[in-house]
């Protein structure tokens, strides 16, 4: 691409995301066949089964696209939560609630820096006692731990939606940080707000099918970068 500033003209670097090089995906149909076909045939199950409405699992979806960072994924799910009957303001909480989610999840790792820090001497890396050393960061740093904390509880209580619809997405999202604190509280949490196992399942293979989707998805900018 060029800009002519009237002198010369002056060469950019090639932009590495655009919206047309998405249609390259179904070259993967062709370069890996069989791999191709089970993963769509995956991805679109995992839309169309279960008992969870689909608008849930595209909001589900669009908070998992921000934390996984896919702009294909986004623009995609947005487009599909649009058509499912989602609303700006839906898609605005479940974006809020993945925000909030990708943050707790550095938060609550923290305790296994503190755990790092104090050289505390246990091979087991994950301990659910260990989630109760949170309270130090209120104390090593109260005011941001107390914004941090205050946007954390307003994003689980939304407006648009059950608090169950928004304990599911946080399991979604939690597993797609893959932070074990995150899944052990949110899944509790969801199983309060009345979330069968079954629809704990099926929104885990939502978050599946997205961060996996993600990975794809990206593959067209591995097919520009092989063909550069």
């Amino acid at each position: 691409m060029y800009i002519n500033n009237g002198k010369e003209a002056i060469t950019l670097l090639e932009s590495l995301y655009e919206r047309p090089y998405f249609s390259r995906l179904n070259e993967f149909s062709d370069l890996a066949p069989e791999m191709f076909k089970e993963f769509m045939t995956f991805n679109e199950g995992v839309m169309k089964h279960g008992s969870l409405s689909l608008k849930l699992k595209e909001l589900a979806a669009v908070a998992v696209a921000h934390v996984t960072g896919c702009p294909y994924c986004i623009e995609l799910h947005v487009s599909q939560l649009k058509e499912a009957g989602g609303s700006k303001e839906e898609m605005s909480e479940a974006i809020l609630i993945g925000t909030a989610l990708k943050a707790g999840s550095s938060v609550a790792h923290g305790v296994n820096a503190l755990n790092a820090y104090d050289d505390v001497n246990d091979d087991t890396l994950y301990k659910r006692s260990y989630f109760d050393r949170l309270g130090e960061l209120s104390k090593l740093q109260p005011d941001m731990f107390k914004a941090f904390a205050n946007f954390d509880q307003q994003a689980m209580k939304p407006s648009t939606m059950s608090k169950k619809d928004a304990e599911l997405i946080a399991v979604a999202v939690a597993h797609t940080t893959g932070c074990p604190y995150c899944i052990d509280l949110h899944t509790k949490n969801a199983k309060e707000k009345g979330a069968e196992k079954e629809e704990i399942a099926e929104i885990i293979f939502v978050a599946t099918a997205l961060k996996a989707g993600s990975v794809l998805a990206h593959g067209v900018n591995g097919l520009n970068a092989y063909d550069r």
